[in-house]
């Protein structure tokens, strides 16, 4: 993926960086693999806004990903690479031997016309999904399952990806992007490649209003307000503060918030941010 730097005719475009969209061959996605999708707005059931900052943005209908990638043995090609304005990774649609269509994550390097695959004895190129067990150690993979079956859940945004660094009895152990060191069963399906679009965390939106568009309303910082409404709220001028937290007290800056005693605890060999 490429990005381009703007001619600043106006204000908003002098400091966007935007993506050139130059690996996107279609602009229609297919209309078998469309959803609805219903906006709260942050707002329950009865009508009061129980999440800030939400609202607004451009009206989009849902892509269909197979993130299973359960068809095996059935060889499928690659149709379209198109944008998805649910994600931030670009999404491929597969025609399969058979005549069925889905969509996918593309990886990095997908092209149109590649043939991709899926299953136990499939070889393990880019863009093919196969078990950990039969992956070489040191590949690079996404879309990684957690439980057999259960579809991807692990390196899925754009740019993303695990390592797989040892593989011993029943569980293969994977490097993931946050730095942790996590075991997986062999048995567990993983995608071969690099998410595309990882130019994504590059991209700048220049202007407030392109926010919006994206279903984000203005963040007001919690100095900034007064000591009813955020314990970082209030005192004279700027002196306002004290130690990063919540709107609930919950402290943001290095406090542990994950439970001790959740099932995965013992699969993690090495935590994010420890060497």
């Amino acid at each position: 993926m490429a990005l381009k730097k703007l001619r600043p005719t106006s204000p908003g475009q002098r400091f966007r960086i935007a993506p050139a969209f130059d690996e996107i061959t279609a602009s229609t996605p297919e209309k078998s693999l469309l959803a609805p999708i219903k906006k709260s707005g942050g707002r329950n059931n009865s009508g009061k806004m129980s999440n800030r900052y939400l609202g607004g943005g451009h009206k989009a209908k849902y892509r269909i990903i197979d993130f299973k990638r359960d068809k095996a043995g059935v060889p499928a090609t690659v149709k379209t690479i198109e944008y998805d304005p649910n994600r931030t990774a670009r999404i491929a649609l597969l025609n399969y031997a058979d005549g069925e269509k889905r969509y996918i994550i593309a990886p990095a390097g997908l092209t149109v016309g590649a043939t991709v695959a899926s299953g136990s004895g499939t070889a393990p190129e880019v863009g093919n999904s196969l078990p950990l067990r039969e992956i070489p150690l040191g590949t690079i993979v996404h879309n990684i399952e957690l439980m057999p079956g259960g579809g991807g859940a692990m390196a899925r945004s754009a740019g993303t990806y695990a390592q797989l660094v040892a593989r011993e009895d029943k569980y293969a152990t994977l490097k993931l992007p946050s730095g942790e060191m996590r075991m997986v069963l062999v048995t567990c399906m993983a995608t071969v490649g690099t998410v595309s679009n990882g130019d994504h965390m590059n991209v700048r939106l220049g202007k407030a209003g392109r926010n919006r568009w994206l279903g984000r309303r203005p963040r007001v910082r919690g100095v900034a307000m007064n000591p009813v409404d955020h314990p970082m709220g209030g005192g004279e001028g700027k002196s306002s503060g004290g130690h990063p937290r919540s709107r609930n007290g919950i402290f943001s800056k290095g406090q542990k918030t994950r439970n001790k005693n959740k099932y995965s605890e013992q699969l993690i060999v090495n935590r994010k941010g420890k060497k």
